[in-house]
């Protein structure tokens, strides 16, 4: 097995095609074919089905390129070591969050501080960005949850209430709270599987024997908000996520309290690549000073 063997395959996996590897690497394309066909060749495996222009990974593909990218980011991480020296840190930080709320407080200032990095964020349940994650697939995640794994690293971010939410004038507009008896009288808007809150919600009503069925299930925070505030039924947020809204009024669910962790975290086997270390070192710090205030007025006290 060769070094330019792994290094064909890894960047026809990663790039979608032996065109676009070999421009990436500055090779021909009967190079880059080559040398995964030698790859294949010498250890009997099928890496690549390929339909006319087209190539998919096959499941020992998509085994391989999971280790090659864990072997090629090391890779990046001994030149880093190698030349320590270079003052600007660049690159690419994919984020993947339960709801961006939480990434607020440290986007802006982080990108004044590393404008070489580039940052990309979208959503996913904690499930999802748990996979992404292992899977190599983002550097940073945030998650509703204090203990997502011993694998990971985790900057705690706090926990708030989980409330329910309904549209202005819709659905009991006098009553500011609702119990888990009246919930299951009522049409629920939940997340999709893989969602903290209604993991936390259903289990909560089971233990007093009420089952909570969905009328309708929306992928991601945004859709269940949308889907609410158009009076199609009840949803549920953590508070520090609830935000403000005028279409919206919020509601407290009765006789329990619900507390819903969020984290900030990253793959603890990555914690020296140097654009993730940079991240979580930032938000830490910026945590910390944020924090700083609240805790020298409750000592005070």
């Amino acid at each position: 097995m060769r070094h330019s063997q792994l290094k064909a395959f890894h960047y026809v996996a990663k790039h979608g095609g032996f065109s676009r590897a070999a421009e990436a690497l500055f090779l021909t394309q009967p190079a880059i074919s080559e040398q995964v066909r030698k790859l294949e060749q010498d250890h009997d495996l099928l890496l690549f089905q390929r339909e006319r222009k087209r190539v998919n990974l096959t499941p020992e593909g998509e085994q391989l390129y999971r280790y090659t990218k864990q072997y090629f980011e090391i890779e990046d991480q001994i030149e880093d070591y190698l030349s320590e020296t270079k003052a600007a840190i660049d690159g690419e930080l994919r984020i993947i969050a339960d709801s961006a709320h939480h990434m607020t407080p440290f986007l802006g200032s982080f990108q004044k501080k590393f404008p070489k990095i580039t940052i990309t964020v979208r959503s996913g349940n904690t499930e999802e960005i748990l996979e992404e994650l292992r899977s190599y697939n983002a550097e940073i995640g945030v998650v509703g949850s204090l203990s997502p794994g011993k694998d990971m690293d985790v900057l705690n971010l706090g926990s708030t209430e989980i409330v329910a939410f309904a549209a202005q004038g819709v659905l009991l507009a006098s009553k500011p709270t609702l119990s888990l008896e009246e919930l299951a009288d009522l049409p629920l808007v939940f997340r999709e599987e893989g969602s903290k809150t209604r993991q936390k919600l259903e289990e909560e009503a089971a233990k007093h024997g009420i089952i909570l069925r969905p009328a309708i299930v929306a992928e991601g925070r945004e859709a269940v908000r949308e889907l609410v505030a158009s009076g199609a039924g009840i949803g549920f947020v953590s508070e520090a996520e609830y935000g403000h809204d005028d279409r919206l009024r919020q509601i407290r669910l009765k006789d329990i309290k619900l507390q819903m962790g969020e984290s900030m975290i990253s793959l603890s086997q990555r914690r020296d690549v140097k654009i993730i270390r940079s991240f979580m070192e930032f938000a830490q710090n910026t945590f910390e000073e944020r924090e700083a205030p609240a805790n020298a007025l409750l000592a005070g006290i």
